[in-house]
């Protein structure tokens, strides 16, 4: 299975459920032309707006997709609950919630973003969703899947199946790249999980500007009041 953060979305704002930018939609189609060459039988999300475009747009591009009547968006494969933090700026964030910031980079423990989910809990949740994935993809005689899920999400699902501790997650990737390709085996026999390579995004190469170190100097268009 090919475990894949979205794409770009429209808004700066942490974790609003926003649909994709300009460049999102491009990432979406440099994604679909090269999952189209892996021989994807279906394409999976999280239920939010900009996980959802992403594997519409995936499938466009696939153009082969299965049509069988079946589940393609799981919630729990939502992204971690960021609890008070959701909405803010990165300026209110680092500022407001100073404090739990610094702990966090210590990385003792496993620490609740206030108001919201540790990534244990995420762990657990994505755990689920993605195993019922594989039953109803071995079902339906499926070989080859793409997830769309979200890049703390997939962190916390990586530590947890890794055997790591959740408080080491950030050290997965500095920048979990948009459309990034986490691929992941899965033997049925022997129910056997490898990782195989991870934050892989060679399909963005030649479109530096659409690399998350460009992310907030793009111009946003989206309505703060429709999260």
């Amino acid at each position: 299975m090919y475990l894949v953060r979205h794409a770009r979305q429209n808004s700066p704002l942490c974790n609003v459920n926003a649909e994709l930018s300009k460049e999102g939609i491009l990432q979406s189609k440099l994604l679909g032309k090269r999952l189209k060459e892996y021989g994807i039988h279906q394409v999976y999300s999280s239920h939010l707006i900009r996980a959802v475009m992403t594997a519409n747009l995936v499938r466009t591009e696939i153009g082969n997709i299965q049509s069988k009547e079946e589940k393609c968006e799981f919630e729990e494969l939502r992204e971690t609950d960021f609890g008070e933090l959701t909405g803010l700026p990165d300026s209110i964030l680092r500022e407001k919630y100073a404090d739990y910031y610094e702990a966090r980079d210590l990385k003792k423990e496993d620490l609740r973003i206030p108001g919201g989910e540790n990534g244990e809990e995420v762990y657990i949740r994505m755990n689920r969703a993605i195993e019922n994935i594989i039953d109803q993809s071995v079902t339906n005689g499926y070989q080859k899947i793409a997830i769309i899920s979200h890049g703390g999400a997939i962190r916390c699902y990586l530590a947890g199946l890794l055997s790591m501790p959740q408080s080491h997650r950030f050290m997965i990737a500095k920048n979990m790249e948009n459309t990034a390709i986490t691929e992941i085996r899965y033997d049925v026999d022997s129910k056997v999980y490898s990782v195989e390579r991870m934050n892989d995004y060679s399909h963005l190469e030649g479109h530096d500007e659409l690399l998350r170190k460009h992310f907030k100097e793009q111009g946003f268009h989206y309505n703060r009041n429709n999260n």
